[in-house]
């Protein structure tokens, strides 16, 4: 085995030379900077195409991301995946449809639709939600809820009306004497439903009594809703409070015996929770569910197909095989993964494929860092010490051909909106990636430096009116990718293609190992 690859992912930190919100520019980086004045470095793509997303105005994400790192190919993704069933007709003739569609018909009741209403194309789009509602009426369905999650993070922060009014119109148009739909409950994607990794079953509850039980503050419309609670929090639309629709002091949308409910965020991460809980039988414990209605329950996707959750779903998640990690396990090689809570996930589901299970027990290492419970923006650094302090005992170790970690400080405090903090998130991750090159050098190990995707990078944008606002979305910008080896000077090709899926035979040709032939290639000339 060559020597030990260290492998930073800086999630969030994207590479501009625009200024305008530009908290990674406007940071304090003094060991990026000089690793970029001294190693070789160059820029990667890492969204769009690239990732495997439909187009290049679609921004890339942490799931898809760390997909494209861990397996050097590129696979359709997410809306990409969900555009082609729903263009090819595949999704509404699968099975789960047909039988979803089969109960409501028989027992009279409604078809629910929960998800994230926007076209930020990370999560769902609601173009998938209109398809849906579409072909629900003309299969005979003649009661419709849809229980809309409130998006600001992926598209602009004050866009929720918008895409209200879209599906507002879309429900007009097909409502008449043999079919109802109407929004039943909401409320912003940061405070109810939308929770990942467990870390705060809460907002989970939150949603739950709100979309199945209807208890929650009462609105004529989730128009009043969002004007409402902007009035009075000055919350963007991520952060807005939960919501109900009610008419004559009762909610027109609660979840009942016989309903069938469809989940229509494609992305895995944040919808693995609320699928737990309809799914979970007399078993589940994260919270008290109340009395549970007896439906019949799916997924856009399985999103989680190791731990089969959920147990219905519309369409087959992609298929990742031929991962850095299977190469590695057939090699002999050890590997080590750490991050904190937040992208724990992402250094070991998604990297390996959307596996839950190690590929070999004794040859991977995971290990977590719990976060905590708050909004981000309190406490920048988050747990970035202790990844630290964990790599650096990987190193020390000496047991690991290749180490990886993510730092998440650039894209969860980035997602705040708040500026101040972001820059100090990203000047936390510089301050532990000093600590990372010094272990490095100690070591005799090499390190490669990169990100999943921009954020901290782009924080304020321009309106359609030409104002400032702030931007908690992802960017399109492109990220560093830096190799730093104490003994040799690796240089780096010059093709303005590569993206995110070079980087695993970049590191399988630093470790001496042969890639596979349907990999991208490596990065090294």
């Amino acid at each position: 085995m060559n020597k030990p690859v260290v492998l930073v992912v800086m999630d969030g930190v994207g590479e501009t030379p625009a200024e305008l919100g530009n908290m990674v520019m406007k940071a304090t980086t003094p060991t990026l900077d000089e690793l970029k004045a001294t190693q070789p470095w160059r820029t990667i793509r890492a969204h769009g195409e690239a990732v495997g997303l439909p187009s290049d105005d679609d921004m890339g994400n942490s799931e898809v991301g760390h997909n494209a790192l861990g397996c050097g190919q590129i696979y359709s993704q997410g809306a990409k995946l969900v555009n082609e069933s729903i263009e090819s007709g595949k999704i509404f003739a699968s099975e789960t449809w047909q039988e979803l569609i089969a109960g409501v018909k028989k027992s009279g009741g409604a078809l629910h639709f929960i998800g994230l209403l926007s076209d930020g194309n990370v999560h769902s789009n609601i173009s998938h939600l209109i398809a849906m509602l579409k072909e629900a009426k003309k299969e005979g369905v003649a009661k419709v809820r849809c229980h809309i999650l409130l998006d600001g993070r992926d598209v602009p922060a004050t866009s929720a009306l918008e895409y209200v009014g879209q599906l507002e119109d879309t429900l007009a148009a097909l409502n008449d004497a043999t079919f109802d739909g109407r929004i039943a409950s909401g409320g912003g994607r940061m405070k109810i439903t939308m929770d990942r990794y467990q870390a705060n079953w809460g907002m989970v509850k939150t949603g739950w009594d709100v979309h199945v039980h209807g208890e929650g503050r009462a609105f004529a419309s989730a128009k009043e809703a969002i004007e409402t609670y902007r009035a009075e929090t000055g919350a963007i639309d991520q952060d807005l409070p939960a919501f109900v629709i009610a008419e004559n002091g009762k909610p027109v949308g609660t979840i009942n015996d016989g309903d069938s409910v469809i989940l229509y965020n494609f992305r895995g991460d944040r919808a693995l929770e609320l699928s737990m809980a309809f799914d979970g039988g007399a078993e589940f414990n994260a919270f008290d569910r109340g009395t549970v209605p007896n439906v019949l329950y799916a997924g856009m996707l399985q999103y989680d197909g190791d731990l089969c959750i959920p147990k219905k779903y519309l369409m087959n998640p992609p298929e990742i095989r031929h991962t850095l990690t299977e190469l590695l396990v057939e090699n002999g090689i050890p590997e080590y993964a750490c991050s904190e809570t937040q992208k724990y996930g992402h250094v070991t589901y998604f990297w390996n494929g959307n596996r839950s299970e190690k590929f070999s027990d004794t040859l991977e290492v995971w290990e977590e860092v719990p976060s905590d419970v708050r909004s981000f923006d309190e406490c920048p650094w988050m747990k970035a010490t202790e990844v630290t302090d964990l790599v650096i005992k990987a190193l020390e170790s000496k047991k690991y051909g290749f180490i990886r970690c993510n730092y998440p400080n650039g894209d969860m405090v980035g997602h705040t909106g708040n500026c101040l903090a972001t820059e100090i998130a990203v000047e936390t991750v510089d301050l532990c990636l000093a600590r990372v090159k010094k272990a490095v050098e100690e070591a005799g190990a090499i390190l490669l430096v990169t990100a999943d995707h921009g954020n901290a990078d782009q924080m304020l944008e321009k309106d359609k009116k030409g104002n400032i606002a702030p931007r908690t979305a992802h960017s399109l910008n492109p990220v560093p990718f830096i190799v730093y080896d104490p003994d040799k000077r690796h240089e780096l090709k010059d093709d303005p293609s590569f993206g995110l899926a070079n980087v695993a035979p970049t590191v399988a040709e630093l470790l001496g190992v042969k890639p596979y032939d349907c990999w991208n290639e490596s990065m090294l000339k």
